[in-house]
């Protein structure tokens, strides 16, 4: 019985002094350094840090899938109690796919898209567990109904093309889970997720743990995700692990300074850009070749002491039980931090709900023509289908304010921003900015409009001219609208880099030579160059590590102070919206359900949507009450939307409806109208909107109930 005992509580992986090395010519890079770490079964740790602080390349050197030019410097990688270091071929394949399973950030690039996913779903269980076809076959529909994938038999069929994102998600999960791995490794896998899918995914990751009892290590830089799925977690920086807690400890009391850095980056839900503020991580993280002697954070770390300049601290167990690689962990309270005058926000402007309308917009209507491929059509007698993109817009934007647009992929939110922008032409409705209409197609503006009207695009890269230096790409909105004589243009980018925290040095610079936060705070100087009105924003910061994200907002918001500049900000970040803006508008399906100020769009009366989105969203905070609201099904096609309420189809509170909610499959909702223009486009009447409960109770909501 001691025997079974003993092995019963090994560590089902056990990471011991690792580090990663790569060839490159010349010498070697180390990548990771000194990486140790326990792992359960049933447990679930998350690793968090930033890009390039070396989190994937543990992955990575646990599977073996370090490349040609990676290897395993020194260290050990015991997977139940066996080394994996060293293991080759054959012996290696069939512990990396029987035993240990990984789920990947982008799907489609696990996913042989020549193939149906019958094919690639059966293939590990004929080749790992010796089954037959037909087993296979059953074995794999049952994996799909225990991740709620819709219609099993039938996505077996189809190809990776065939299913949505979220669905091509869950079909990798399942086939990691088929052989019931006693480890499953997972990198970003709900990244590229919408929020609602994100949340039907956490839950089942959450769920399989405890139903297969399996060791689950998560890779994010999302710290609301890993609060919610995770028991421990381990803080990574340049390569090493500064401090491994349960995630409790890590969110209520962090030891390590890094760690108080990332969460003070991260826009607690219910935060407001006038009652709170970000505060970045000043610098970036090192690259692997010129890390400093002594600590690898000291260059960063607002306690930096000289001993830390001659001395690398070691990881040291604190009387709690908690590892942290720091000198003096004891002896700092996260409490009596003062930010540096370098990252102290400009005062608010006030409130700016009463400032009269920059940009009105009145029923816009915007519809793609999709050609049949019938004969009938072909032949052009008949009339092609439409998808309604964005239906009945109707809002306005007051000056200096900034209105959030949110909503899942594919409700319209990018259509409609690039309509007003003039990508895209009106198909009808009336959209008026400081006197101009601007339903009519960019080519069609007046320079004068265009130098008004400017936007931050997602992604920097598809942007920029990869040939033109900063100071090109900056200066050439100035040359073309005249804003700056051709003598001073210099000058007034290096204004406008100093403002975004760039410097001169940057201005010579090439895209490739930015890292993706650089390249973003170019993009924005150069929407800002031509002095524009109104910024539109589509999703800027998604894609950026937490630190880089809050100084991207906290620019956004200098800017906006000092130049009165209107904004209308597109982001899949609930926290980030409700920090960042003043109004927001909830989209679904092309229409907007619900709009008004951000704190009345937070709290209860919800359109049912919202709540869902509310219900959904991962809150850096463990201790935080969220109800459990799921969406079923996925959202339909706006090529033939729902009739009646787009949302009914997936509603969850149409119950609340007299007739059962035959009127949301038949009728257009009314308006309900609340206070301060908050405004709910749904069936249900105002008393039943207002009676709903709040959706997230904080721990000091729930203290002050106690108290009274």
């Amino acid at each position: 019985m001691a025997e079974d005992k003993s092995k019963k509580d090994q560590p089902v992986l056990e990471v011991k002094d690792l580090a990663v090395a790569y060839k490159i010519r010349g010498g070697e890079v180390e990548a990771v350094q000194n990486v140790s770490f326990d792992l359960h079964r049933g447990e679930s740790i998350g690793i968090v840090g930033e890009s390039g602080c070396g989190k994937s390349t543990v992955a990575w050197a646990i599977l073996n899938f370090l490349g040609d030019n990676g290897y395993v410097k020194k260290g050990s990688v015991l997977f139940q109690g066996e080394e994996l270091v060293g293991k080759e071929g054959e012996e290696l394949r069939k512990i990396r796919g029987n035993s240990i399973a990984m789920v990947y950030q982008d799907p489609m690039q696990a996913l042989n898209p020549s193939l149906t996913l019958g094919t690639q779903m059966k293939e590990v269980l004929t080749v790992h567990r010796g089954m037959s076809d037909e087993e296979a076959a059953e074995r794999c529909i049952k994996m799909l109904e225990r991740v709620y994938m819709p219609d099993p038999a039938n996505v077996l069929l189809r190809y990776p093309h065939q299913i949505s994102g979220g669905q091509q998600q869950r079909v990798v999960i399942a086939m990691a889970l088929l052989t019931n791995p006693a480890l499953l490794v997972m990198d970003e896998p709900t990244t590229a997720l919408d929020v609602t899918v994100e949340a039907a995914v956490l839950d089942l990751i959450a769920e399989l743990r405890r139903e297969f009892d399996t060791a689950i290590m998560y890779i994010s830089h999302n710290l609301g995700v890993v609060a919610r799925v995770c028991n421990f977690v381990n803080v990574m920086y340049a390569g090493e692990m500064v401090e491994r807690a349960p995630v409790e400890d890590i969110f209520a009391r962090p030891q390590h300074p890094y760690t108080q850095g990332l969460i003070r980056c991260v826009p607690k839900l219910g935060a407001d850009k006038a009652s709170a503020q970000l505060y970045p991580i000043r610098g970036r993280v090192p690259p692997p070749n010129d890390r400093p002697s002594g600590c690898v954070y000291g260059p960063r770390c607002d306690y930096v002491q000289d001993r830390c300049i001659q001395e690398r601290p070691q990881v040291r167990i604190l009387p709690n039980g908690n590892a942290v690689r720091c000198h003096f962990a004891e002896e700092i309270d996260p409490a009596e931090w003062v930010p540096s005058e370098d990252i102290q926000l400009k005062a608010p402007v006030g409130d700016v709900s009463k400032n009269e309308s920059i940009m009105t917009v009145k029923a816009l209507k915007k519809y793609y023509d999709v050609p049949g491929n019938s004969i009938r059509a072909v032949f052009g007698l008949e009339a092609p289908k439409q998808v309604k993109a964005v239906e009945d817009a109707t809002f306005s934007v007051p000056r200096g304010s900034t209105l959030g647009i949110v909503g899942e992929s594919g409700c319209g939110k990018s259509t409609l921003i690039k309509t007003l922008i003039g990508l895209e032409e009106t198909t009808d409705g009336e959209a008026e900015f400081i006197g101009h209409d601007i339903t009519t197609a960019l080519s069609d503006r007046s320079n004068e409009l265009i130098q008004e009207l400017q936007m931050v695009f997602q992604n920097p890269d598809s942007t920029m001219n990869p040939s033109y230096t900063v100071v090109q790409q900056i200066g050439r909105p100035m040359k073309r609208f005249n804003t700056v004589p051709n003598d001073q243009i210099r000058g007034e980018v290096i204004k406008l880099l100093e403002s975004m925290r760039l410097g001169e040095n940057y201005l010579d610079r090439l895209p490739r030579q930015l890292s993706g936060g650089e390249k973003q705070r170019v993009g924005i100087a150069r929407a800002l160059a031509s002095r524009p009105d109104l910024v539109l924003c589509d999703e800027p910061v998604s894609a950026l590590d937490v630190s880089v994200q809050a100084a991207i907002l906290n620019l956004l918001i200098d800017i906006q102070r000092e130049f009165g500049t209107t904004m209308v900000f597109i982001a899949h970040d609930l926290s980030v919206v409700r920090f960042f803006s003043d109004n927001i508008a909830v989209m679904y399906l092309g229409q907007i359900m619900e709009i008004g100020p951000a704190e009345a769009i937070y709290s209860p009366a919800y359109h049912p949507y919202t709540e869902a989105l509310l219900s959904a969203v991962p809150i850096p905070d463990p201790t935080v009450e969220q109800k459990r609201i799921r969406l079923e099904g996925t959202v339909p096609s706006a090529l033939n939307p729902p009739s009646g309420c787009r949302f009914h189809t997936r509603c969850p509170r149409r119950a609340l409806m007299p007739d059962g909610g035959k009127a949301c499959e038949t009728e257009i909702p009314p308006w309900r109208e609340f206070e301060n223009g908050h405004r709910i486009f749904c069936h249900l009447p105002k008393e039943t909107l207002e009676s709903f409960e709040p959706v997230i109770t904080l721990a000091s909501d729930k203290e002050a109930v106690a108290a009274d």
